[in-house]
């Protein structure tokens, strides 16, 4: 089956960093573009990042612009997400999606073909 298992949420303080792993299990991802995407409780799943199967990044807004950096390491099958400088407001599941590379980015929920589990991070003092 094709699927992405994704690792290294957990709770950090306000000013923390932390690093999610996103890995292709069932096919290869050189191909691919993945999708940063988060869910806070009650409200919708929010794009934020994105990444192209020749690791060129795209952000979408304001709410993470500098502080979370996506990469990629195609010979490991893994998509990284490096969030430092983390805030309550970054509270939420965090999800990696992938969709075969067509153009650029997307940023819609609805253009990904295979989404990871969903990892929760929690920034709390």
């Amino acid at each position: 089956q094709l699927q992405l298992v994704e690792s290294g949420g957990g709770l950090v303080q306000p000013g923390g960093s932390l690093r999610l792993s996103c890995v292709a299990s069932g096919f290869s991802l050189d191909n691919y573009v993945i999708g940063w995407f988060r869910q806070a409780p009650g409200k919708g799943r929010e794009a934020f990042l994105c990444i192209t199967s020749s690791g060129l990044s795209t952000t979408y807004g304001d709410s993470v612009e500098g502080r979370f950096i996506t990469s990629r390491d195609n010979a490991m099958n893994t998509v990284y997400l490096q969030m430092a400088s983390l805030r309550p407001e970054d509270t939420a599941v965090y999800y990696c999606a992938a969709v075969p590379s067509r153009y650029g980015c997307y940023e819609h929920w609805n253009e990904y073909d295979v989404w990871g589990q969903g990892t929760q991070v929690t920034v709390s003092s």
